[in-house]
This record gives C-alpha cells, sequence and structure tokens, in this order.
C-alpha cells in the first residue's frame, strides 16, 4: 500500500502542474476544444449523407452509428486527456538526452514518462461523446442496465489501453531510430478506423485490424455492449480483454529492453 501510495501522491503532483499549465493558457484550451468540436460534429454530418442514401451498413441503423461514432469521441478523447501527449514525447525525450532526469527519479520510467501531463480539453471533449451516446440510446429506445453501463465502461477503459500500449510500443522504437513520430502518426491515423463498423471489414483487413492492430474492437465491442441486450457479447469482450492485455505486455516488453540499453544523449 505504501508503493501506492506513493504512486498516487507523484501522480497528483504531476496532475496539478498539468492544470495549472492549462489555466494559464486559456485561450488555447478553448481553441482546441472548438476544433475538436468541429471534427466531431463532421463526423456526425457525414453520417447523416451515408443513411440519406441507405437504410443499413450491415447490421448498423444510422442511430447505432451515432452511438459508435460517440464511443470512439470518449475513448479517443480519454487517451489524449491521458497519454497521448506524453508518449508522442517520449522520442523528444531521448533525442535531447532530457530523458535522464525521468529515469532518476525514484518511481518506474514508464509511469513517468506515461503520465506527466494531463490534457484537460480533451477530457472535456469526451463528455460531449458521453451526450451523443446518450441522446443515441434514447432515439435507439434502448435502455441499457446497470449491469451493461459498468460493462461499458469497462470495455472503454480496455478500448483506451490498446490504443496506450500499441503507441507507447511504437514510441519506445525511438531508442533504436532518431525519429519514431512517424509510426506514432501512422497508428494515430489508424485509429480513426475505430469509428467505422466491424461490417466493414472483410477477409485479410478484418484479420489485421482485429487481432495484429486491434482498432475495431476497441469501439466496436463497447457500442455493442449497450445496443445488444438480449445477447451480451461476451466473445466479444473477451478478444478485447486478451487484445488490450497482451498489447500492455507487449508494450512492457518493449519499453524494458529499449530503456535498459538507452544510453544519455549528453554522454
Amino acid at each position: 500500500m505504501s508503493i501506492l501510495r506513493k504512486y498516487l501522491a507523484v501522480y497528483g503532483v504531476m496532475l496539478r502542474n498539468s492544470l495549472i499549465r492549462e489555466m494559464s493558457f486559456k485561450l488555447n484550451f478553448v481553441l482546441w476544444m472548438v476544433v475538436e468540436a468541429l471534427w466531431f460534429v463532421g463526423q456526425l454530418v457525414f453520417i447523416e449523407v451515408i443513411f440519406s442514401h441507405v437504410e443499413r451498413i450491415g447490421d448498423w441503423t444510422k442511430w447505432q452509428m451515432v452511438l459508435l461514432v460517440g464511443t470512439h469521441q470518449i475513448i479517443s478523447q480519454i487517451f489524449q486527456a491521458f497519454f497521448h501527449v506524453n508518449v508522442t514525447n517520449i522520442p523528444e525525450l531521448v533525442r535531447t538526452g532530457k530523458l535522464d532526469f525521468v529515469l532518476l527519479q525514484p518511481v518506474d520510467g514508464q509511469f513517468m514518462t506515461s503520465l506527466r501531463r494531463f490534457g484537460l480539453d480533451s477530457l472535456v471533449n469526451a463528455l460531449v461523446g458521453v451526450g451523443i451516446v446518450i441522446y443515441s440510446l434514447v432515439q435507439l429506445h434502448v435502455t441499457p442496465g446497470i449491469g451493461q453501463v459498468l460493462l461499458y465502461i469497462v470495455t472503454v477503459c480496455l478500448g483506451v489501453t490498446i490504443h496506450y500500449a500499441i503507441m507507447f510500443a511504437l514510441a519506445s522504437v525511438s531508442f533504436w531510430i532518431i525519429r519514431a513520430q512517424g509510426l506514432m502518426w501512422g497508428y494515430y491515423n489508424i485509429i480513426n478506423l475505430a469509428r467505422y463498423p466491424d461490417a466493414v471489414f472483410k477477409g485479410v483487413m478484418k484479420f489485421v485490424f482485429s487481432w495484429l492492430i486491434p482498432v475495431i474492437v476497441v469501439t466496436n465491442v463497447p457500442t455493442r455492449v449497450l445496443t445488444q441486450a438480449s445477447a451480451t457479447p461476451w466473445l466479444l469482450i473477451v478478444h478485447l480483454l486478451c487484445a488490450s492485455i497482451l498489447m500492455l505486455l507487449f508494450s512492457r516488453f518493449v519499453w524494458r529492453i529499449a530503456s535498459s540499453r538507452y544510453a544519455s544523449a549528453s554522454t
């Protein structure tokens, strides 16, 4: 318990510093919220255009698609709020030798590099996604039970875990190559595939994005948890759980090897 308290205390300090930094640049905070909100509105307009021509995409109706996009908004914004800025900054820490300061701290290096900064604007935008999910459920005339809601929250957390683990593993590659930002931004673009229903993926593409780079299950599984009240998709939930555990273990493995071979840029 003493170790847990130490980590909570360290994270509390980092969180407080991040909030102070955010409030020091209020205009930047507001502008990023507006940009993210406009991008989200663009996705909803895209769905409206698509469903003005078709009634369903596979077994997905219009409001199920909106719910999927809302879930994608929640997961991606939580990921950005807690991890994105930190993970994408790892290559710069390695290049400049500033990682020395991080590794010398009396806490785990992966913990420090993953959670140093926090984005309040992204968390606010995640609440917009929550609002869209609730509105979609109203339009679908679906009232999920407490068990479904709890299971939805768990699967959302697992989805965030997958995004974090893959991005962190890619960032750790910067210990071997000078600039790994291209790899991370490449995956960040792939994340957008998570807002599409699994019905549009077939054959090799479905295998790749369900198992090798499991972005499809990240949002599709939580959405199906809410919409399939009569038949909880336990097989998909197990798939998501296994994918998140494997991705976390893989990211930890890559980090341990990379950090053990780290030589400061200042030496």
